[in-house]
């Protein structure tokens, strides 16, 4: 008998639910909200209270808290090649290398860096931002309250970034990584010895790295046991890490399955089918995302601002 530890309700009519392993499952179905039948996503940010999601067309779609107009994206914004999600702040790259903002701009967040260009990724935390430039430089700007827009002197060869609350990691050319930022939960104490490193996340207070051989290496606050990676984890090619509130870490495996972890207190009680085929996974706060590889988008867990009502590709059920 399987024993399922934990479930969320996604709508009247579906549910979801992780294994004691950390297994991501669902049943029932799910009628959302009709999308034109061509459309596919292809990629997927998750933020505080909002998520983001791209289309093969370049343009992004936006769900969930609006306060700040977060999940508005301005009028006419296309060529987008990737999206990151915030607290109340979205920024989006697009195909030039230039990078365009929108929601709160409190600290500056959305307020883009005049003249930034090549730029090849961003990532976004609390209040502040970061692009990373075909250079191996990172820019930031934002809320600086913890040191995190202090990008390192002489930081070079960086190859992917990651923004937490208030932290930031940078990969580098040879599969090392350098943190900066808030530092109250030992989220930027890089563990001795870390290496072959192929991937990063920050989210909270917690750090994520993805080594070569497939296993996971988590560090910083663990209030919700979100530093205690699953014994066993193995084939995990993709990670994420939710925000420090409902702090949570989610896995893709070479499998198509995801494997979660942290905090559980979104997710009540119940059973079977396996989430698979998926390509990408993304975390916000107390909720989580999956691109899948047909390319619909699943979401699970609170749903207080409409953050798991995604938009599918059709009015078909997810589940059987």
């Amino acid at each position: 008998m399987v024993v399922y530890a934990a479930c969320a309700v996604i709508s009247r009519q579906s549910l979801m639910a992780s294994s004691p392993a950390g297994e991501v499952v669902g049943w029932g179905s799910i009628v959302l909200p009709h999308f034109e039948p061509a459309t596919v996503f292809t990629r997927i940010a998750a933020g505080w209270g909002h998520d983001l999601a791209l289309k093969s067309d370049g343009t992004v779609v936006a769900w969930g808290d609006n306060l700040s107009g977060q999940a508005t994206p301005p009028a006419g914004l296309s060529n987008v090649v990737a999206v990151a999600a915030g607290l109340y702040h979205s920024l989006a790259l697009k195909s030039d290398s230039t990078v365009v903002g929108w929601g709160a701009n409190v600290w500056g967040e959305t307020t883009v860096p005049a003249g930034l260009s090549n730029v090849v990724a961003i990532a976004v935390g609390n209040g502040h931002s970061l692009a990373l430039r075909s250079d191996g430089t990172v820019v930031a700007w934002g809320d600086n309250a913890g040191g995190q827009i202090n990008v390192p002197v002489g930081l070079s060869n960086v190859t992917a970034i990651a923004a937490g609350y208030g932290h930031n990691l940078a990969l580098k050319s040879d599969n090392t990584v350098v943190a900066w930022g808030d530092n109250t939960s030992g989220q930027t104490t890089v563990p001795s010895g870390l290496s072959n490193i192929i991937a990063v996340a920050a989210g909270g207070n917690d750090s994520l790295a993805l080594r070569s051989d497939g296993s996971v290496v988590a560090w910083g606050e663990n209030s919700d046991g979100q530093t205690n990676v699953p014994v066993g984890l193995s084939n995990v090619v993709a990670i994420a890490v939710g925000s420090s509130y409902g702090s949570h870490n989610l896995a893709l495996r070479s499998d198509g399955k995801v494997v979660r972890w942290g905090d559980n207190r979104f997710l009540p009680k119940a059973g079977p089918v396996e989430l698979s085929n998926v390509v990408a996974v993304a975390a916000g706060m107390s909720h989580s995302l999956a691109l899948k590889s047909d390319g619909s988008v699943i979401g699970w867990g609170d749903n207080t601002f409409g953050q798991t009502t995604v938009l599918r590709r059709d009015m078909a059920t997810v589940w059987h």
